[in-house]
């Protein structure tokens, strides 16, 4: 059966009509699209406590920091990404480089998060800012290693501890840090001349990751391992006799609290260069640095708050002694710049 003109008119009319509203309902969705390379459940709570306090939803891609970076290269002025989190100095400060993200100026965050876990400030404002952040501990075998002989990082390169020390690959991130901070802190020649001191005292070739470095101290492998502070917590919480037992056989230091502090890393964000929605971005960065959010960090993760007075009361942090370590405060981005020249040094020393 034919429609006559004036039927299909009111059809059109109707269609035009219903376009335009969802079209309006669209263009009133608040959103903000975040590409994170954190992959903790417990984050989920933190996202959704967001959209119920501001109406905007979130919309989240998933990768490694790695897989981000490539995404937005290849995405270019075309990318959807308003917030990008990682979870390294180094890698923020590449990105940074790379002229992924855009400054921006908030008093919230400026109040609220240290500098030295925020980028050098600029006339346009600042590029990326630290949100949670976790400690470079030593673990060690007390029936092997003395605590005085552990106290510091330095102390890993002393002769003393010959055949006793693992770590993951020098080149990982987790590692580039520290060796940055390290080389920072003691200048270039004394610093290439500490990492080979390290080297000399390795157990073993290094291998594994954190989680591999603990169990080799508990297992007699290694004396002495560097591990990410979380890593120690989550064993600490664990449920399983074998992570039970492996905490009974170690301890933990935080190294140089009589002097620089204990080297911290950080997750951080940031707001993309090409971000659709840099009002709700900005949001959602301010609402990562509330309480509400730093507790998640704490909790969730492990993780240390990074805002300022905000303390964590997470039983795995206070068991291992890291409730109010003493951090190092060198402004992290400054270190990042120094991990191509470290990354040299540990080619050099063989440092794997």
């Amino acid at each position: 059966m034919f429609k006559t003109a004036s039927s299909l008119a009111a059809i059109t009319l109707a269609a035009t009509t219903l376009f335009g509203a969802t079209s309006s309902a669209l263009a009133q969705e608040q959103v903000v699209n975040l590409y994170s390379a954190r992959h903790y459940q417990t984050d989920e709570g933190m996202y959704e406590a967001f959209t119920r306090t501001t109406g905007i939803k979130i919309n989240r891609v998933d990768a490694d920091d790695a897989g981000i970076l490539a995404r937005l290269k290849a995405e270019g002025a075309a990318s959807p990404a308003d917030v990008i989190l990682l979870v390294d100095a180094a890698r923020l400060a590449s990105a940074d480089a790379q002229d992924l993200f855009q400054p921006i100026k908030s008093k919230v965050l400026d109040a609220a998060i240290p500098a030295n876990l925020r980028a050098a400030p600029t006339a346009e404002g600042v590029t990326w800012t630290g949100f949670s952040t976790r400690a470079r501990v030593i673990v060690y075998d007390p029936a092997r290693v003395q605590a005085s002989d552990v106290d510091s990082y330095e102390k890993l390169a002393d002769p003393k501890l010959k055949g006793l020390v693992c770590t993951r690959s020098g080149s990982h991130p987790y590692n580039l840090s520290l060796f940055s901070t390290v080389v920072e802190r003691l200048g270039d020649a004394k610093g290439e001349a500490w990492l080979k001191g390290v080297v000399a005292n390795m157990a073993r070739a290094p291998k594994g990751g954190d989680t591999d470095q603990i169990k080799a101290v508990a297992s007699g492998e290694c004396g002495v391992a560097l591990t990410n502070s979380y890593y120690v917590a989550r064993l600490i919480k664990s449920d399983k006799a074998d992570d039970k037992a492996v905490m009974q056989k170690v301890k933990v230091m935080f190294p140089n609290q009589a002097t620089s502090g204990t080297h911290v890393n950080i997750a951080g964000a940031a707001v993309a260069k090409h971000a659709k929605n840099p009002a709700n971005a900005v949001k959602f960065m301010e609402f990562l640095a509330s309480p509400f959010a730093q507790d998640y960090f704490a909790n969730g993760n492990n993780e240390f708050p990074a805002a300022k007075g905000v303390s964590t009361s997470n039983p795995a942090i206070v068991a291992m002694g890291g409730a109010s370590f003493k951090p190092e405060n060198i402004p992290l981005g400054l270190v990042a710049k120094n991990q191509v020249k470290v990354q040299q040094m540990l080619d050099r020393v063989g440092y794997k």
